[in-house]
């Protein structure tokens, strides 16, 4: 039989046969190569700096410039914070006042004072050093008691801290919680005392006159002090006290302390009026530096 070559295939079938062969050989050619990423060509970026938000401190503008962008970035969310939080002077301002609120009571039937004079040292608008200096007074005959008890003007000293709790804010306006520390050296008169002797039926009439004592005693409590006009201030506070220790004498017990109020109770209230001195208006933030 005759062989059959290339040439003597049919047309047809030879066409087809090189179609079969150019895809063998594509086949072929693709498995061999190995897999390749196909990455999408990204324009590179320049190496400008972007310029620092407006009112950024001058430092922080040379940061930039020298191409410490990282430590300018940070340098830059600092000072963000220190525009939302004011940042006030270790010493923002000097208070002083006068406390008359008992005075004004008496007016109104109340038998016992005490009025101060206070000093208030305001410290990053937060911490206020506080001392109070002032006189107690009293005349009274008790309801449930049988003598006038006449406590004369004595002195007492207190010293404390307050803490405003609106340190980010003007210092116009503040909340704070306080403690004190108060102590008095005092004396007093107890006259008119009626004692009645049950057994032998007899009853008298006696005064201790000059009677000596003192106290010490703590204070906690809360108050708010606002703005009237320029410099001038009201405040008010609500305190809660104990006695810590007082003199005893032999024949007879302190019914008035001043500073204090009545021996038995444990609230007391004052009110005052306040005049502030700024320390260093430089520093104090300003509406304009937010």
């Amino acid at each position: 039989m005759k062989r059959l070559t290339d040439n003597t295939l049919p047309s047809p079938l030879r066409t087809i046969t090189m179609l079969a062969l150019v895809l063998i050989i594509a086949l072929g050619s693709t498995a061999q190569e190995p897999d390749k990423r196909h990455v999408t060509p990204v324009k590179p970026e320049t190496n400008q700096v972007k310029p620092p938000p407006k009112g950024t401190d001058e430092k922080i503008i040379q940061q930039y410039i020298s191409g410490d962008s990282a430590k300018a970035v940070e340098e830059a969310r600092k000072d963000s914070l220190r525009r939302v939080y004011k940042r006030y002077p270790r010493l923002t301002d000097l208070s002083v006042g006068l406390n008359f609120a008992e005075p004004l009571f008496m007016a109104f039937g109340q038998t016992y004072a005490s009025a101060d004079v206070n000093v208030t040292l305001n410290m990053w608008n937060r911490l206020q050093p506080t001392a109070e200096l002032g006189l107690g007074w009293a005349k009274t005959t008790p309801d449930d008691m049988n003598f006038t008890y006449k406590g004369k003007p004595s002195p007492y000293f207190k010293v404390g801290v307050n803490y405003n709790f609106l340190f980010k804010n003007s210092p116009d306006y503040q909340v704070f919680l306080g403690i004190r520390l108060g102590y008095s050296p005092f004396s007093y008169d107890v006259t008119g005392a009626h004692y009645v002797n049950s057994y032998w039926q007899e009853d008298a009439t006696f005064d201790l006159q000059g009677e000596h004592s003192h106290a010490l005693w703590g204070e906690g409590g809360a108050g708010l002090k606002v703005k009237l006009w320029g410099s001038l201030s009201m405040g008010w506070m609500i305190r809660y006290h104990g006695i810590f220790n007082y003199g005893k004498n032999e024949h007879s017990r302190p019914w008035f302390i001043p500073g204090y109020g009545p021996r038995g109770s444990s609230l007391g209230f004052s009110m005052g009026i306040y005049y502030t001195l700024p320390m260093r208006r430089d520093a104090t933030p300003t509406p304009a530096q937010q």
